[in-house]
């Protein structure tokens, strides 16, 4: 190379030193150096040349251009001649006078000039070089003074690991001159005169000596892994005394606040490294200088953190007088502690750390003093000083354990008065401490049991009622309340302190029935439960409580009773419902031996319920039930009556506990009367009865309520007893006694008397509803309603006083009514001759008339009218003016109610209401029964009618509402006869006509009268209207629009059912006039059609003749010349296709789908493919803009979306689900119905028939054969498309298709469309997936074809084209290779353009393509196909970094397949090496392996392969323009000289100059690479 090409590749390198990309800049710099290190004097003058003609060129451009050549002399500065190395030591002298002044980037002073005058002065001593030496000297001298502390601060705060710290012992001493200079210029620094810093600030210095400190004690305290162990203490101990001194003496006293807390900072750390006689000296002025820093800054964390670090000091040399300074560390250290602190303020939090850690020094230093400074103050009333007080006793407690040991005592005596402290905040710190105490053994001790409990009564307060409940404005969050702290407290104490086990269990059992622990339900049977848990797993015998040594502990009676009620309500107390069924179930072993297995399997079921509903979806009267079963299955378990009666006596025993929970105190005397009902002593039962009655709260309603539901519930078992136990209570002399009691309080009396006698009225209806019925029977009027009846009259004097308590009427209503039921559930309630049932029915109806009529506030009516409901079966009957009588009455007391007013309580009011209408309905309904004829329901009808005439609108729509509901019922059970076989025929047309317009009748009684004639009607003569079937639809469709009444429908669905049976075509016809969309009533209508397999089969062939009758589109005029005719659906086949799909929404329809399912299937798949982007009319069009009416079906109208959705139902009907439900997985659906993905929709459909389906193919494509010469192009594509797909299947060779398919296929080789023969060799490529046994034996058909596809047309970028390709690389390993010589060398040579195709497809397939071409000629045809190879070598290699992946992948395919045809083993190794599939790909590595092995063994072929990277250049993908020039580098690099003669220079300098200025960094980069190397050819 002459020095002329040595000068070009340097300025061109040169002229892109300003490129903006910083890596593109240090390539350019590389690049020089490489020109540097083959010719350095050339490559130094240029540079020198272009630095002096750029004279203004920006510095950081020239500063690049000084360090390539810095570089470049570092290395070969020995090769200079005395001009270059005067031109070069002139220029360095000249750029740093051009510098003077300006701030430069670190290093560019020291290696841009600087290094070049350096390098100048090692080709020769003396001179200006040592001027430049000194000058150097002196200003790095300068520099190293003034940098000195920085560097040092800077070094320790990145904490250098120990390797690098051992040099600090050197270093401190260079600090101390300048501390004095810092000290007297107090924040003044001197500059020399190059304007460096001679003196750091103040903060600097102070700074430094922090991190000196920290990084030496840290380098002390790991002496075992220093570099340096023999280093100690005493090396510092002189230096950091003289820096303490003027640190403390001098600048703590500054009046600069950040100065002073740096100092004490610094004091902390340094104060260790003190001598320890120093230390001593100086804590007396030390440490109340320190104290008195709190006073003077806000911020105190520096503060205390610095104290912490000088007590850990002074403590750790046995300081003496810390203990004269004590009481005033202490006073100050405690009065940090009880000021406030924000969580928002991070600082003060860490004060607060800090000053906790001081507090910890001391306890271990002087612990006796320290409790007592604290404990009395935890007497104050004082709460800041009081929750200070407890902060630092909690982490005196953690921190200094061992200290506290024999303190424990002390400490749990004075926590006396903080534990009855109301204080919130007291409160909080107050758990923490017990805490605490227990992690550390306190709670072991005597006392320890109060702390217990104390933390058990916060558990218990109410969320919403805690003492001082922080305001709106507080920032304690209900996470943070005393109630939440105490609830995490116990069970973290229960569960992860092991020592606590023994102390918790079992005393915890005891806070468990108390009623003012009730609040801690939940979280007290957590942690019973995990720690029952654990003494099972440690064994039965530590499990097993015994009850003689725990006589304060609850029994397992009072266990049970207390759990199982207060599971009743499971959601109140945050769940204890849960919580309180497991623990029950965990205690099983202490309950009662035998309940094991039982609990163990119901238990989960009741959870199970449980998780199954929230609060607002419980039943509660089920979940109670559940519970009573489960109480039930128990006792029957147990079957130990001492047992039993245990549980009854103290399940009596808690009802006190539940007086303020009226829904847990009704189910626990249901469980009472559960326990009795099971006792076998009926003295235990007559006691706890009468002391229940005696017992009993009458005044509340809940009370009065669970108080019969015991009684009736005990009545199960016990009737005669529980019966005996209520009149003797009558009798006894407490029952009489509290009369005269209450008669002397006159005012009172006469209410309480009533709601006793209530109470005893309801336990006698309960008795009788919940009592054997047979048992019942016998003694409901001897017994019952006499007792009954005699608490509820009142006589004096011997004359009845009827009462004016309406609880005392509905408490006797709601007794009689559940009475009545329990007569007439009987089952002899036949043969039971109820003597009482005329007086029941009149004082029932006496309490009807008596309520008001100008509101409802109470179920009175509706209990009374429900009695009589039940009393109408029950002999003797009564006569017809009785019950006359009885119906006036309620109808007079139901329909003059005057309308309820909206209100609050509306809702409940309107609930009352309809209850009490429908007992209405019923108490008729029940009268009508008994007289089921024409007449009975006159005899109604006339009762209501003075209503229904009413002039109050109310009472009309009342009276026609109770009319509708017995006129329904009674056409329920009524048979109509049927005159239709009489009619003449003159006169059927007219009655039909006149019978449709009575649909639209307002009385519902005669719209259904006119469904039945109508439909009676055309069964017996519909075989004669054939000629009125258009009429009679059109008539049935109109009249379905305008009336409204849900009978209708169904009756019209049977007519035209009945109709079609008879005319078929002519329905088809009828209906397939009806306009679209199709509104929901003709959906309906279609839908009837296919109620019956036959007519639904013959509906389904008219249908599809209708569909194919006419044209499915026709293309209207272009409005504009040259725009593509728009195509509009048909109306005839769009409907059809409509109606085709509400016959298929039809269940019924099955079998019908079944017998046509060939033709249904081929008909739709043509009709969706048709019907592709055609448009709706233009009528239609309007109506979808416009929107539907709410009358009109929802369904897409659209025509292709209509017939998918139609081929849909065809499926799901046929019983293929799972290729329909395939299709909806994959999106099939929607690609059918656009044009873009029609095609893949239809293959994915065939993909599916083939996998779920195959036995229907066989006639399906018989019906698609006579499909594939349709005139419509579409129709052809998508039945190809079909084809090709099933080929990729076994099952056309396993129903023996596969030669037809194959004959199908091959006769639209020549179609004129081209998506068609596209698709044709894609169905024929299928054959290598779908049979590959079948290849060999078509092997030169399939060839051909493909071959023939490759020159199919003159598109350059045919579809064709690409399939034959894509089809061809999965054939060819499956064909016979003498088949594929006379090919390959054409299909070669065909595919090659392809390899850089601006499409993706294209060159992935043509890439892979070649790769199997290579496959094929392994070890067969390589000498044919050997210069192929190499002339795809270059553009392979560049597509690796093609920006398509595919692309990238299809080129390690094909490269690792030339490998073997290269006959270069070591070339092969390497593609082998690197270009693995799903290997990451180190393309530099490798390009550079690859060239240096085609150089090696293919020198020849350099010239060719930079004449392919010439043309990639201008290549428009950016990574194969980048490694275009990187090829190229390599190629050069391993070259040889000889080879020069195949390069062009002057062609690649000029290449790379335009990549220079391309605008992708990395075209830049690489084209910048390539140009330093091609200096190799010089």
């Amino acid at each position: 190379m002459t020095e002329s090409y040595m000068k070009k590749l340097s300025s061109t390198l040169l002229d892109a030193i300003t490129d903006k990309d910083p890596l593109v800049q240090e390539q350019v710099c590389s690049a020089l150096c490489s020109l540097g290190e083959v010719r350095p004097v050339e490559m130094l003058r240029t540079c020198e040349e272009y630095l002096r003609q750029h004279d203004k060129l920006a510095h950081p451009y020239r500063a690049a251009v000084l360090r390539a050549m810095e570089r470049v002399l570092s290395s070969r500065a020995s090769e200079l001649d005395k001009d270059t190395a005067s031109t070069i030591i002139l220029l360095a002298s000249s750029e740093m006078t051009r510098m003077k002044g300006e701030v430069l980037p670190a290093g560019v002073f020291g290696s841009g000039p600087g290094r070049g005058l350096a390098a100048g002065s090692e080709w020769r001593p003396g001179g200006p070089g040592k001027a430049v030496h000194q000058q150097g000297d002196g200003g790095a001298a300068a520099q190293a003074a003034a940098r000195g502390p920085a560097t040092l601060r800077r070094a320790a705060h990145t904490r250098q690991p120990l390797s690098g710290q051992c040099f600090w012992c050197s270093s401190l001493p260079a600090i101390h001159p300048e501390l004095p200079v810092a000290c007297a210029g107090h924040g003044q620094a001197g500059h020399g005169a190059h304007g460096v810093l001679l003196c750091p600030s103040p903060l600097a210095g102070v700074i430094a000596l922090q991190r000196f400190s920290e990084g030496a004690l840290e380098y002390l305290a790991n002496l075992d892994r220093a570099p340096d162990p023999t280093v100690r203490k005493d090396a510092f101990t002189t230096d950091i005394f003289s820096a303490y001194d003027v640190l403390f003496h001098h600048w703590l006293q500054s009046r600069e606040a950040k100065l002073r807390l740096a100092v004490v900072e610094a004091l902390g750390p340094m104060s260790h490294l003190l001598p320890s006689e120093r230390l001593e000296e100086q804590l007396p002025k030390l440490l109340p200088g320190i104290l008195a820093l709190y006073k003077k800054h806000s911020e105190t964390f520096y503060v205390s953190k610095s104290l912490g670090q000088i007590l850990e000091a002074a403590v750790s040399v046995g300081s003496r007088t810390l203990d004269t300074q004590l009481d005033a560390l202490l006073a100050a250290l405690h009065s940090q502690i009880c000021v406030p602190v924000e969580s928002s303020s991070p600082l003060a939090m860490s004060n607060q750390k800090e000053a906790l850690r001081c507090f910890t020094v001391l306890a271990c230093n002087s612990p006796d003093r320290l409790l007592a400074f604290l404990l009395p103050r935890l007497d104050t009333n004082n709460e800041r000083t009081r929750v200070g007080t407890l902060q630092v006793v909690r982490h005196v407690i953690n921190s200094a354990a061992a200290q506290m040991e024999d303190k424990k005592p002390f400490i749990l005596s004075s926590m006396r008065l903080p534990l009855l402290d109301t204080n919130s905040k007291v409160k909080r710190a107050v758990v923490q401490v017990i805490s605490a105490m227990a992690h550390h053994g306190y709670l072991e001790q005597p006392g320890g049991e109060a702390m217990i409990e104390y933390i058990v009564q916060q558990c218990a307060l109410p969320p919403e009622q805690e003492p001082e409940k922080p305001g709106p404005s507080s920032k304690d969050s209900k996470a943070d309340s005393v109630r939440a702290i105490s609830v995490r407290t116990l069970y973290l104490v229960s569960t992860t302190v092991d020592r606590m086990n023994h102390v918790l269990w079992p005393y915890l059992l005891q806070f468990l029935i108390p009623v003012r622990f009730t609040g801690a339900l939940t979280p007290l049977c957590r942690s019973l439960m995990h720690l029952a848990q654990k003494r099972q797993e440690a064994g039965a015998d530590t499990f097993l409580i015994q009850y003689d040594t725990h006589a304060s502990l609850p029994s397992p009676y009072a266990v049970t009773a207390r759990l199982l009620v207060v599971s009743s309500s499971p959601y109140l107390g945050d769940g204890r419902g849960v919580v309180a069924l497991r623990l029950l179930s965990v205690l099983h072993p202490n309950i009662h031996p035998l309940l094991g297995q039982h609990w163990e399997t119901t238990v989960p079921l009741l959870l199970g319920y449980l998780d199954e509903h929230m609060e607002e979806t419980l039943p509660q009267e089920e979940w109670e039930e559940r519970l009573l079963m489960f109480l039930r299955d128990t006792l029957a378990i147990v079957s130990d009556n001492v047992w039993i009666c245990q549980l009854s006596l103290e399940l009596c025993r808690q009802l006190p506990c539940y007086d303020g929970a009226p829904q847990e105190k009704n189910f626990l005397y249901k469980c009472i009367g559960t326990t009795l009902g099971a006792a076998s002593s009926k003295e235990v039962v007559r006691k706890h009865l009468q002391e229940l009655l005696e017992t009993a709260r009458y005044q509340e309603e809940a009370e009065r309520e669970g108080l019969a539901c015991c009684f009736g519930i005990c009545a199960i078992s016990h009737l005669e007893d529980t019966l005996a136990q209520l009149e003797d209570f009558v009798r006894s002399e407490v029952f009489r006694k509290s009369i005269g009691i209450l008669n002397i309080f006159k005012d009172r009396s006469e209410n309480e008397v009533e709601k006793v006698k209530s109470a005893l009225i309801l336990c006698y209806g309960h008795v009788a509803a919940r009592a054997p019925c047979e048992l019942v029977l016998a003694k409901v009027e001897s017994d019952i309603l006499r007792n009954v009846f005699q608490h509820f009259n009142t006589k004096v004097l011997g004359v009845k006083i009827e009462t004016k308590d309406p609880a005392l009427k509905l408490c006797l209503v709601q007794s009689v009514c559940m009475i009545s039921h329990a007569i007439c559930s009987s089952t002899q309630a036949g043969s039971f001759h109820f003597s009482r049932k005329a007086e029941l029915v009149a004082q029932m109806m006496e309490f009807i008339r008596a309520e008001p009529l100008d509101s409802l506030r109470t179920p009175i009516r509706k209990k009374a009218m429900l009695t009589c409901t039940y009393l109408v079966s029950v002999e003797p009957a009564l006569d017809k003016q009785a019950w006359a009588d009885v119906i006036r009455g309620c109808l007079h007391s139901v329909m003059a109610l005057l309308p309820e007013p909206k209100g609050e309580d509306g809702g409940c009011q309107e609930s009352l209401y309809l209850d009490t209408l429908h007992a209405l309905e019923d108490l008729l309904t029940s009268l009508l029964q008994q007289n089921m004829t024409p007449q009975g329901l006159q005899m109604m009808i006339e009762h209501l009618s003075p209503w229904i005439k009413s002039p109050r609108g109310h009472e009309r729509a009342r009276a026609l509402g109770v009319s509708a509901h017995l006129l329904r019922y009674f056409l329920e059970h009524l048979r109509v006869s049927i005159i239709a076989r009489r009619l003449p025929p003159d006169q059927l047309i007219s009655l039909l006509l006149t019978m449709f317009e009575g649909l639209g009748d307002h009385d519902q009684n005669c719209s259904r009268a006119a469904t039945v004639m109508i439909n009676c009607l055309l069964q017996e003569r519909g075989g004669a209207l054939q000629e009125k079937v258009p009429e009679i639809v059109s008539v049935l469709r109109s009249k379905l629009q305008e009336v409204q009444g849900e009978h209708i429908l169904p009756a019209a669905q049977h007519s035209i059912y009945l109709l079609a049976t008879q005319h078929c075509a002519a329905v088809v016809s009828s209906l397939l006039g009806s306009p679209l969309p199709l509104d929901s009533h003709t959906c309906m209508l279609w839908r009837a059609l296919a109620a019956e397999p036959h007519l639904a089969t013959q509906v389904l062939g008219l249908l599809l003749e209708m569909m194919n009758r006419d044209v499915p589109f026709k293309e209207s005029r272009a409005f504009l010349l040259g725009r593509t005719p728009d195509r509009v659906a048909t109306l005839l086949p769009l409907s059809a296709s409509c109606a085709l799909f509400e016959v298929m929404s039809t269940p019924a329809v099955g079998p019908a789908v079944l017998e046509l399912y060939p033709q249904l299937f081929v008909a739709l798949l043509l009709r969706v493919s048709c019907t592709v982007g055609v448009q709706l009319p233009r009528n239609l069009q309007a109506l979808e803009r416009r929107g539907a009416s709410p009358a009109l079906a929802t369904r897409n109208l659209e025509p292709c979306s209509s017939a998918v959705d139609t081929l849909r139902a065809v499926l799901l009907r046929s019983g293929s689900e799972d290729v329909a439900q395939r299709m909806d997985q994959e999106g099939g659906w929607e690609l059918l119905r656009t044009s873009a993905g029609h095609e893949e929709g239809a293959t994915r459909l065939a993909r599916a028939m083939a996998e779920h389906a195959g036995p229907r193919l066989p006639l399906v494509l018989k019906a698609l054969a006579c499909t594939q010469s349709s005139v419509y192009e579409v129709q052809r594509v998508t039945t190809t498309a079909f084809l090709a797909e099933l080929l990729n299947s076994n099952v056309a060779n396993d129903l023996m298709l596969l030669d037809s398919l194959l004959e199908s296929l091959a006769a639209r080789q020549k179609d004129t469309c081209a998506s068609v023969r596209r698709l044709v060799l894609r169905g024929l490529a299928n054959l290598a997936s779908g049979s590959p046994d079948k290849v060999r034996a078509h092997g030169p058909q399939l060839l051909t074809a493909m071959i023939g596809g490759l020159d199919d047309g003159d598109n350059p970028h045919s579809p064709v084209a690409l399939e034959a390709m894509v089809g061809l690389a999965q054939l060819l390993h499956l064909m016979e290779t003498w088949d594929l010589r006379s090919g390959l060398l054409h299909v070669a040579i065909r595919i090659r353009p392809f390899f850089d195709s601006e499409k993706t497809e294209f060159r992935t397939a043509s890439i892979r393509l070649f790769g199997h071409l290579n496959k094929v000629c392994h070890g067969d045809c390589e000498d044919i196909f050997l210069d192929q190879v190499m002339g795809g070598m270059a553009p392979l290699l560049l597509h690796l970094q093609d920006p398509q992946t595919t692309v990238a992948s299809a080129c390690r395919f094909a490269l690792l397949m030339c490998g073997p045809n290269l006959a270069c083993e070591e070339l092969s190794a390497a593609f082998q090496k690197h270009l693995q599939e799903g290997r990451a790909l180190h393309f530099g590595e490798f390009l550079n392996t690859t060239c240096k092995h085609l150089m090696q063994h293919f020198p020849d072929l350099l010239g060719r392969l930079l004449s392919t990277c010439l043309f990639y250049c201008k290549s428009s993908w950016e990574g194969v323009r980048a490694a275009a020039p990187l090829l190229t580098g390599f190629l050069v690099l391993h070259a040889e000289p000889r080879q020069q003669p195949q390069v062009d220079l002057d062609q690649l300098i000029s290449a790379f100059q335009i990549l220079l200025k391309d605008p992708a960094p990395e075209v830049r980069t690489r084209a910048a690479e390539a140009l330093g190397r091609l200096v190799k050819l010089a």
